[in-house]
């Protein structure tokens, strides 16, 4: 069995915050957001999150009744 891995191109919002926080935001799905003391670790921070976003959407497909009968 292989194992095909897909890539997939997001947006991502980058603000500074007054604190100097960086959030990042992937508008793409609601309350998709994250934060980091670097632009480095908040962009790792929001693919983390991104990968949550995806596995909820998978969830929610697999537990959805097929509409099809």
């Amino acid at each position: 069995m292989s194992s095909e891995v897909k890539k997939l191109h997001l947006p991502i919002v980058i603000e500074m915050d007054e604190d100097g926080y960086y959030i990042a935001s992937c508008p793409q799905f609601k309350g998709c957001h994250s934060y980091g003391e670097t632009l480095e670790e908040a962009l790792e921070n929001i693919r983390e999150v991104i990968e949550i976003c995806l596995e909820d959407l998978d969830a929610v497909r697999i537990d959805a009744p097929d509409r099809s009968e």
